[in-house]
């Protein structure tokens, strides 16, 4: 049974820093790309960021030169570090793997974590 257990969420204020991480279990971790994607108030779902294998990652606009992804295959681990938060990042986070063990750039929702709650007061 795939499990994704994300952690590290809270709240910070304008311009702070949080560091996610996500436990992955049930598959072979190190043969997918994994995603982070977020669920904000009044949007729709929308991807922030993206990892494959190997370790190449990818950004939304938004996300780009303010959040770093990166992955730790020995410990099954997928990590956001995110920096320079703005109260517009407020939101749930989750992780999600790709759909299949080879790329095609399509996550698989809904994720088998619960999300974490990041919070960015002004």
């Amino acid at each position: 049974e795939v499990q994704l257990a994300e952690s590290g969420g809270g709240s910070v204020q304008t311009g702070g820093s949080l560091t996610l991480s996500c436990a992955a279990s049930g598959f072979a971790f190190r043969e997918y790309a994994m995603w982070w994607v977020r669920k904000v108030p009044g949007k729709d779902r929308e991807w922030v960021a993206g990892i494959k294998m190997g370790g190449s990652p990818w950004y939304a606009d938004f996300a780009e030169r303010r959040f770093i992804v990166t992955r730790d295959d020995a410990k099954n681990t997928l990590y956001l570090q995110m920096n320079a938060l703005r109260p517009e990042d407020t939101g749930t986070y989750y992780c999600a793997k790709e759909v299949a063990p080879v790329f095609r750039g399509q996550y698989s929702w809904p994720s088998e974590g619960q999300g974490t709650q990041v919070t960015v007061s002004s």
